[in-house]
């Protein structure tokens, strides 16, 4: 316990964010829909035109993101992720959308999006071929970022495949970020530098945050409790380096939510929303918001938990205690205040209880005098005025999470 303690006293120190991208986006994590987790590279639109990557499918999302109040909760991107453009550049070495699946073109696609007030996010690869197969865009950042603009792109998540030497990474992306700044179109720019120079040495976090609006540091989020974990594994082993570059402007991202689909539990759910929210990551949803059962709608719109992950002073979380298969995370809020989240790693009993005090949580002390303890999930409950010597007891399912906000009074 001593240990987790002194972790998080270090990482207070260093919790000043680095310079960021200065194109005045992404000022706390962008909110969004993207097809990849849920949809992949789904291209049989004969077989399977309800998930195929085509028109109709972005489209499809950006009404129900409206009707179903996902626009009104801060869901705001339509993101179109690999799979979209044809095989072939035209004539003038453009990227073009495949003829057949995406007949209007982007431009089209985009007003539409556009009409709904959302805005729309493609992708792109800084290699020679994105990861499955499609023109990548090194030796056309420039043509590509004015492609991009003139058909009213909002968003790049742009990756790291297929670059032939990947000591030129960070150059590709440096090299992209400059010409969509020079494009004159406000377009977030969402990187996988880091997640793929990690294989060969600990990347330039600084430069990262100058060129990027938010970075995948880890591999893709699959449809499984496992993969969560491994995620969050990864972000608390390497929190001293990569919290202190996040904040408004450039966030670590942590990958898709995939709430609403097969393979996560309730609680599972539960945790994932919780600890995104902690992580100040964002929050990009890949599922099928045509048919999302409504315990999952309800916890993707909830807004106490949305309010945490956007909260201005853009703070990013850390995990600051791991005894007797809990965690214990921590995010600075605005106005002074804290949320906190406990989660239970064991995966086999029932609700075990946990207990807080300033003894665990240092920063417990903005209770002295007093503060208001507010649990905010699994359910929603007033637990009432806590001072310094106040012990809060929360029970905790097993793969869940409690989430908490402390308001200092």
């Amino acid at each position: 316990m001593r240990a987790s303690i002194i972790v998080v006293i270090g990482l207070v120190c260093l919790l000043v964010p680095a310079a960021a991208l200065d194109n005045g986006l992404a000022l706390t994590p962008t909110m969004g829909w993207l097809h990849w987790e849920r949809f992949m590279c789904n291209t049989d639109c004969d077989a399977d035109p309800q998930n195929c990557i085509r028109e109709e499918l972005f489209m499809q999302m950006a009404d129900v993101m409206v009707k179903e109040g996902w626009k009104d909760a801060g869901y705001e991107f339509v993101c179109i992720d690999d799979c979209w453009p044809s095989q072939q550049r035209d004539a003038q070495g453009r990227l073009q959308a495949d003829p057949k699946r995406f007949p209007s073109g982007i431009k089209k696609l985009a007003d539409y999006v556009h009409s709904k007030g959302l805005k729309l996010g493609i992708y792109a690869d800084v290699g020679t071929k994105t990861c499955a197969g499609y023109p990548g865009s090194l030796g056309y950042y420039d043509i590509d970022a004015k492609t991009f603009a003139d058909w009213g792109v909002d968003l790049l998540k742009f990756d790291g495949c297929f670059m032939p030497d990947w000591h030129q990474l960070g150059e590709g992306y440096i090299n992209m970020s400059s010409a969509l700044n020079q494009t004159g179109r406000s377009i977030v720019y969402s990187c996988e530098w880091p997640l793929y120079e990690w294989q060969h040495q600990q990347p330039d976090y600084e430069a990262i945050r100058k060129t990027c609006n938010h970075w995948r540091n880890y591999g893709d989020v699959y449809d499984q409790w496992t993969s969560v974990k491994s995620i969050l594994d990864w972000t608390a082993e390497k929190q001293k380096i990569v919290v202190p570059v996040a904040g408004p402007g450039g966030w670590n991202d942590p990958d898709m939510l995939i709430i609403g689909n097969f393979g996560l539990s309730r609680d599972q759910q539960q945790t994932q929303m919780a600890l995104w929210a902690i992580m100040a990551a964002p929050l990009l949803m890949s599922n099928d918001l045509r048919d999302i059962c409504p315990k999952a709608k309800e916890l993707l719109q909830n807004k106490q938990i949305i309010a945490i992950n956007q909260d201005p002073l853009g703070k990013q979380g850390y995990r600051i205690l791991k005894a007797d298969s809990f965690e214990l995370w921590e995010r600075p809020l605005s106005g002074n205040r804290l949320a906190v989240a406990v989660m239970n790693r064991q995966e086999i009993g029932g609700p075990r209880r946990f207990t807080i005090s300033v003894a665990i949580m240092p920063s417990w002390k903005l209770c002295n005098p007093k503060c208001n303890v507010t649990q905010i999930m699994p359910t929603y409950k007033e637990m009432g005025v806590q001072n310094l010597l106040s012990e809060v007891v929360v029970q905790v399912n097993p793969t869940g999470t409690t989430l908490l906000t402390v308001n200092p009074l």
